[in-house]
């Protein structure tokens, strides 16, 4: 791997890691590119192609996977989760959820409580497949 692949890969996992640590707050490519010192264009491109989805997908997945815990672990509206994860609206939260998880969060929380098992095999097992 070259110097300045390591150097792109460092860059996008610092922002990575920054929309990781901030997904509850309004967070958008222009910001995130400056963490990663690249124009958004070229940041998005990049970010693509080391990760594999797109940032705004990204950032959409990590607030549906923190709902996801939420739903099943709180007794919390449905409402507050969502704008607690970082959505601005309910409809879409569900809408993303739905494309995400498969099923409406209203769904997703009938299953119950999380079985008692350690947090990192909870998390494996409830991670979106998409």
């Amino acid at each position: 791997m070259s110097r300045a692949s390591e150097e792109s890969n460092r860059r996008m996992l610092r922002a990575r890691d920054a929309m990781d640590r901030h997904f509850a707050e309004p967070l958008d490519v222009a910001s995130v590119a400056a963490i990663a010192h690249t124009s958004e264009a070229h940041f998005s491109r990049t970010f693509k192609a080391t990760f594999g989805e797109s940032p705004h997908r990204y950032l959409q997945r990590r607030r549906v996977e923190r709902a996801m815990f939420l739903l099943r672990s709180t007794d919390r509206s449905i409402t507050a989760i969502c704008l607690d994860v970082g959505f601005g609206s309910l409809g879409t939260f569900s809408r993303t959820f739905r494309d995400i998880v498969g099923e409406s969060p209203s769904a997703y929380r009938a299953r119950g409580p999380i079985p008692a098992v350690p947090t990192c095999f909870a998390m494996s097992w409830m991670r979106p497949r998409n």
